[in-house]
């Protein structure tokens, strides 16, 4: 490939380009196809491209996404989509609605997407006033906003307004124009559980439709600046798949030259076993699982390198067959060894900021832009028996050590400007959380980030207190069915109590939580069902549960359910020919409950709980039909609360002390005519002043021993040194003095221990 000639221009005709470009010629160019999230890039091809920078290999990346949304949801590509309506075609009252308006579409869709973008944050108040934006069916179904968003505040109103705004339009071209436009999930419904191919095959051999069209367009115009010897395609959702073909498709008439690679999440879980040659005339190879080694190897093949017998985990076609070389002398990178990611390239000013779904943790999904990290490759915990922990991507646990993660932050930082992070691990590991919070503290880090966890034990009080003076704001875990029976049948390792405490932890701290809970579960009867909603509602009651949201059970052929559904008392219905996509299972339970009755109810409960409303309700009148009253005693949660914990006592437990070191000052106690001195230490937070008083001798010998406990420090101090220290100054009985008022209040102050 030539070198490219300089480019100035950073627009044009809708692509987005970077302000600087690589000028030597790109050997791979990064794509994630439409739609993944509006908000915010989809990090795999910045990890892809942070990897290849450890290589020199020259690489651009694009979400065409967010292009796509950008080129579409303009005045002027509105006007062209209302151009291609028919307005003789009969269509629905909604869809003729916003036809007749398409002139107020046009007029205010620059303006609104400027707003979401956060370059306009004035025109929140217009928005707000409901007197700016046409309205369509999606305003329809809006619930009360003063209730919704009463304590969220104006702007969060109009991006909830203005995406309804966005939905309305996208039911429109579903109705009007594309079938299966979505914004986060296009043709998803063609793509999810394919086991043949034919379906999809058969709609790509229509010609390109307006959405498609714009998304080649935009493809093409990448082409001619990037001019790649390799397009890899970046597919980590069935609603991506559709895309990436039709953009394949494309390449191969138009651009043969170009080969064409396809990986992430869609094939790591779906294209394991295929056997359909078809989806070849499309792409020209497929890798599975951690992308790095195999788009390395894939590189070097293409360049004459090696021989195809040394790829790496990669479908190809061969003679007129499929082949599937995997290549296991070939080893995978360490977490240390693949760069931080790289999000140059990506029009990170331009995502817009969406609010669909009044939940506090959505809001956190798909509002603001975040840097996207991991703590850890795979699963620490790796039993959960509806998880796919039989792939690698979950099985395969490798942690990154603190220090590192840090170092990627602050690059991320400087790269981006955003100190914002959504750490995306399986499940993050406390004792890194531990230590990556640790660092940060150290680093004096202004940072913001959230991420997913297990409700296990290791949260304390002051494990969750360490977090969030880090710069936690929220949490996500899976609570499941809410059942201890069959959270132990699904291997949680958990229990609806501990839960319970775990969640208190978090929200004293003032650490948002957000339930992943699921029904339909194989052998959950309907007792178990209500039992569940019960748990949840009283959750909500104690106010340790903020956000959440229900998922019906999908049976998927790695997980240990899917790989022996007898053991756990259902019936796989297995497709007759399995020849595309191979995840999702369906599955009889003939000793179950009818669990898709109860989606609904379930639902609309939990959306009333989570902004505080009908906690008292009797819990059948959020159902149609007849259930079972909840065998769980009504005030089961406000009891498991109120059991008092004790703080770990053990002679390795580690103190740090994170808050200001205190003033001090000697005050005169008197009492039936004695008088005797005491030293108050007067500990300033952000909020209040807190305040101690001990014997001068033991106020004096903590007043020595806390700049040892802070994070400056290159050792962190055990409670037997401490006891050590204190029995060294000749003070008497440790654990009386340690243990009791006032020193167990010090935990407010930053006094913790692990």
């Amino acid at each position: 490939m030539n070198e490219k000639q300089d480019i100035s221009d950073t627009a044009l005709n809708g692509v987005n380009l970077p302000a600087k470009l690589d000028f030597l010629s790109t050997a791979v160019f990064l794509v994630t196809p439409p739609f993944t999230q509006l908000n915010t890039p989809y990090p795999a091809t910045a990890y892809l491209k942070g990897f290849l920078n450890t290589k020199g290999i020259p690489s651009a990346q694009a979400d065409l996404g967010i292009d796509l949304t950008l080129a579409v949801f303009s005045s002027g590509g509105l006007t062209e989509l209302f151009e291609q309506v028919d307005p003789s075609v009969e269509r629905s009252a909604n869809a003729n609605r916003i036809y007749r308006l398409r002139h107020s579409y046009i007029q205010t869709i620059d303006e609104l997407i400027r707003f979401l973008q956060g370059k306009e944050p004035t025109l929140a108040h217009r928005i707000a006033r409901r007197n700016f934006l046409p309205e369509a069916g999606r305003f329809a179904q809006l619930d009360d906003l003063s209730w919704a968003f009463g304590a969220m505040g104006t702007q969060d109103k109009a991006k909830h307004l203005g995406t309804m705004y966005l939905e309305d339009l996208s039911d429109f071209i579903q109705e009007s124009i594309d079938e299966h436009f979505g914004f986060s999930r296009y043709a998803e419904k063609l793509a999810r559980s394919a086991n043949q191919f034919d379906e999809l095959y058969t709609y790509l051999q229509k010609p390109p439709g307006f959405i498609d069209q714009k998304m080649l367009e935009l493809m093409e115009e990448y082409i001619h600046h990037y001019q790649p010897g390799l397009i890899a395609f970046s597919v980590p959702f069935p609603g991506n798949l559709f895309a990436a073909l039709r953009c394949g498709q494309y390449l191969k008439k138009h651009h043969p030259q170009i080969k064409i690679a396809m990986g992430g999440g869609f094939p790591n879980t779906e294209l394991r076993s295929l056997k359909d040659k078809r989806v070849f005339e499309f792409l020209d190879f497929i890798t599975l699982d951690d992308g790095e080694a195999p788009i390395e190897q894939l590189l070097s093949y293409l360049d004459g390198k090696i021989p195809v017998s040394e790829l790496k985990r990669t479908f190809l076609l061969q003679d007129g067959t499929i082949s599937f070389i995997q290549n296991s002398s070939c080893r995978d990178y360490k977490q240390t060894e693949t760069g931080t990611p790289d999000y140059s390239g990506l029009p990170l000013d331009l995502y817009i900021q969406a609010i669909e779904i009044i939940n506090p943790m959505h809001s956190l999904w798909s509002d603001g832009r975040w840097n996207k990290l991991t703590m850890a490759h795979g699963c620490y915990w790796g039993k959960c028996t509806f998880c796919d922990i039989s792939l690698d991507y979950i099985r395969i646990y490798e942690p990154v050590a603190a220090s590192l993660i840090a170092d990627r932050m602050e690059e991320l930082i400087q790269q981006t400007g955003n100190n914002g992070f959504h750490f995306v691990d399986e499940a993050a590991p406390p004792a890194l959380m531990r230590a990556l919070a640790m660092e940060i503290l150290k680093r004096k880090l202004v940072v913001s980030w959230w991420t997913n966890i297990r409700f296990e034990k290791s949260f304390t009080r002051d494990l969750c207190l360490l977090l969030k003076a880090a710069g936690c704001i929220g949490v996500s875990g899976g609570l499941e069915v809410a059942s201890d029976r069959l959270l132990a049948l699904i291997d949680k390792g958990i229990t609806v109590a501990q839960v319970a405490k775990v969640n208190k932890h978090f929200t004293e701290a003032g650490i948002m939580v957000h339930a992943y809970l699921m029904y339909g579960f194989p052998t959950q009867t309907d007792q178990e069902t209500i039992d569940s909603l019960e748990m949840v509602r009283q959750l909500f009651v104690t106010g340790v549960l903020q956000s959440a949201f229900w998922h019906q059970f999908t049976m998927t052929a790695h997980s240990p359910v899917g790989l022996d559904p007898e053991k756990f008392k259902v019936r796989a219905v297995k497709p007759v020919l399995i020849e595309f996509a191979d995840n999702d299972v369906e599955h009889e339970d003939p000793t179950g409950a009818d669990h898709a009755a109860y989606g609904y109810g379930l639902k609309k409960s939990l959306l009333n709980f989570m902004h505080g409303n009908c906690l008292d309700y009797p819990l059948h009148k959020w159902f149609d039909f007849k259930i079972p009253k909840t065998s769980i005693p009504p005030d089961y949660i406000e009891k498991v609360l109120e059991v008092e914990e004790l703080a770990a006592t053990k002679p390795e437990t580690k103190i740090i002390f994170i808050g200001e070191l205190p003033t001090t000052e000697i005050v005169t106690k008197s009492k039936k005519g004695q008088q005797w001195e005491l030293m108050e230490l007067n500990f300033e937070t952000a909020q209040a002043t807190h305040s101690i008083r001990l014997q001068p001798e033991e106020g004096k010998w903590l007043i020595s021993i806390l700049p040892l406990l802070q994070l400056n420090t290159n050792k962190i101090i055990t409670r037997q040194e401490i006891q050590s220290s204190y029995d060294a100054a000749g003070l008497p009985d440790f654990e009386l003095f340690w243990d009791n008022k006032p020193m167990n209040s010090l935990y407010k102050a930053g006094l913790l221990q692990f």
